[in-house]
């Protein structure tokens, strides 16, 4: 181990531990964000989140244990060994839905049934696919006759106990493929997700055959990688065709390469091990998030969580990224380091870092058994109730995608509020508004109140009411001297929020009070950060005058070249937004520049397609 290494390792043990030594001392949290990812792992695999008995209620009380603790969204196991927890024409019923062989019909639909109660809860569900694992264990699984395994045997690589499809093979890619866009297609999920099994760990000469004959001239460890990133194209390619706004995501193991290329000197990479290059697919934006599991505490002595989430938030490439975390080690007595406290910490260590959008977290079981009071501690902590007298549980919108969708819904129509007849109480309606310019209707809305203006619309604390429907009701304390503004949002399906209807204002015993805002011109000079960003095609580009003068904005490529014009005009102070549409321009970074009144100002913005 050279100088240069024992330095540089040194440093991060040392910054491992200040970072604990700063979270653990700390009396406060970080505020809850309004958007983050709150997920859960739901794994059928041996039964570790389902039961073969009663699963229908016990799956229905998991869920609602995850809603109550704040968890927005689930990520499904519908295929833990080339088997089905969904009715399918290509592989059998999984053996873990009933406890029976492999093949059993269970009399209903596990993946439609899950579609529908997270429907009913507002979560959205990621379909979560193993790729390649053929037969967890030959000693104890069922294998149906119609089973991949049997029907090709030539597919299959063997490690011990373990069968696994061999991702060198092109039929094999051509397979896996057809099996995820028959879900894709057939049933209501918000994403496709994969988990870390690609090629196994223990492989070393057993794929020789496939390599010579497709190998093309790639080391063994590159084709295997390509084998791999071929399949991700693929999936990406194919779910942008079918459905543009369905989202795709993996989950490999925490730790992506060694120093130099990564954070850490030691341990399980999976570059090597099971051939993921996780870093890659962010940077060529293959994937639209990634769920690394950084199952490691902070005081790891080889692998400490701070180094490795600040690590993965830096190389996020301006996708979604959300930490896989160690759910079961936090509530394991027997695991040193390890803590609800120390999960919780590091959920808030995350909310420090800007390109951590949440978490996800394993596994699901550990909600419904509020084991070693994981609910109550969360809750008490990082996942905090909001402070309404409705939304009495946690609660976070999902970050939102504007490559998938960027296109907000149309806000409430007729909004008002009408007190009672007593003026003790008071109605706040609303109508459902026109769908939006890409078809869209509301999902549900937003009832915002505050007894000051203006409302912030960023404060999570301020909403007070999630619906699916048109009315909430407030009930003042008899005499209670508060005004109460209100206001309303409407949410699409993928959490885009629409601008606010306009406020009014309650008090118990008084009448409607409307809000009007009062426009000021802007005293400065101000180009705005374009949104969404990034974009595809189109992105808007805002910028505010405080004087009147000439004013040219163009867009230019990374090699300097003018590609655009968006203005070039005379105008008076206020404030502006002008669309860019990059049809027709290859992904990439582009500069818009304002030029007005002696100002010169440049930003960045993303092309991503």
């Amino acid at each position: 181990m050279n100088l240069r290494f024992s330095l540089r390792l040194l440093l991060l043990l040392l910054t491992a531990s200040a970072l604990q030594a700063q979270y653990l001392s700390r009396s406060a949290y970080v505020s809850p964000p309004k958007r983050e990812m709150r997920g859960a792992w739901i794994a059928t695999v041996s039964n570790i989140d389902w039961t073969t008995s009663n699963s229908q209620a016990n799956l229905t009380a998991t869920l609602d244990s995850l809603v109550n603790v704040g968890v927005n969204s689930i990520f499904f196991q519908v295929r833990p060994s080339c088997d089905a927890f969904y009715a399918s024409a290509i592989e059998p019923w999984s053996q873990w839905i009933s406890g029976a062989a492999q093949g059993t019909n269970p009399g209903y639909d596990p993946l439609q049934f899950v579609i529908d109660a997270c429907r009913q809860r507002g979560l959205e569900i990621h379909a979560w696919f193993n790729p390649y694992r053929a037969v967890v264990n030959t000693s104890s699984s069922s294998v149906a006759p119609t089973h991949v395994s049997v029907t090709h045997p030539e597919w299959v690589l063997t490690f011990g106990t373990l069968k696994i499809l061999n991702p060198g093979i092109p039929s094999v890619r051509e397979y896996v493929t057809g099996v995820i866009m028959d879900v894709a297609r057939r049933y209501d999920v918000d994403g496709i997700h994969f988990d870390d099994y690609f090629y196994s760990s223990s492989i070393t000469t057993e794929d020789l055959n496939e390599y010579n004959l497709y190998g093309g001239g790639m080391s063994l460890g590159d084709w295997r990688r390509e084998n791999v990133n071929i399949l991700v194209r693929t999936i990406r390619d194919s779910l942008a065709a079918f459905n543009s706004r369905l989202k795709f995501g993996i989950s490999p193991p925490g730790a992506w390469r060694p120093y130099p290329y990564g954070p850490t000197s030691s341990g399980y990479f999976s570059y090597d091990a099971i051939y993921a290059d996780s870093r890659r697919w962010l940077q060529e934006g293959w994937i639209d998030y990634l769920v690394p599991q950084v199952y490691w505490h902070f005081a790891h002595p080889t692998a400490p969580y701070g180094v490795l989430a600040d690590w993965w938030s830096d190389n996020a490439f301006a996708r979604h990224m959300y930490i896989g975390q160690a759910t079961y080690k936090a509530v394991d007595t027997t695991q040193s380091g390890w803590s609800v406290k120390e999960l919780a910490d590091q959920i808030d260590f995350d909310r420090t870092q800007a390109n951590i959008q949440g978490s996800v977290h394993f596994s699901a079981r550990y909600f419904k058994e509020n084991k070693r009071r994981l609910n109550d501690s969360l809750r008490g902590s990082v996942y905090p109730k909001v402070t309404s007298e409705i939304i009495r549980r946690p609660f976070a919108l999902r970050p939102t995608m504007p490559w998938r969708d960027s296109v907000p819904p149309v806000m409430p129509d007729s909004f008002r509020i009408e007190p009672s007849a007593g003026k003790t109480y008071a109605f706040i309606r609303w109508k459902a508004p026109t769908p939006a310019s890409d078809g869209e209707v509301p999902a549900r809305y937003l009832v915002y109140s505050s007894t000051s203006l203006p409302i912030d619309f960023n404060e999570l604390s301020n909403v007070v009411y999630v619906t699916t429907g048109t009315s909430y009701t407030k009930f003042p304390a008899t005499g209670d001297p508060n005004v109460y503004y209100f206001a309303v949002t409407s949410l699409d399906r993928h959490d885009n929020e629409s601008l606010p209807t306009q406020t009014y204002g309650w008090s118990y015993g008084g009448s409607v009070v409307g809000v009007e805002e009062t426009p000021t011109l802007p005293t400065a000079i101000v180009l705005n950060q374009n949104y969404p960003n990034p974009f595809n095609p189109t992105t808007v580009v805002s910028y505010q005058l405080s004087v009147v003068g000439g004013v040219d904005l163009r867009v230019y490529d990374v090699l300097g070249r003018e590609v655009a014009v968006l203005v070039d005009a005379v105008q008076q102070p206020g404030r502006y937004q002008v669309t860019f549409n990059g049809e027709g321009l290859a992904s990439g970074l582009y500069f818009y520049r304002l030029v007005a009144s002696g100002l010169v100002e440049t930003k960045k913005m993303q092309l991503l397609k």
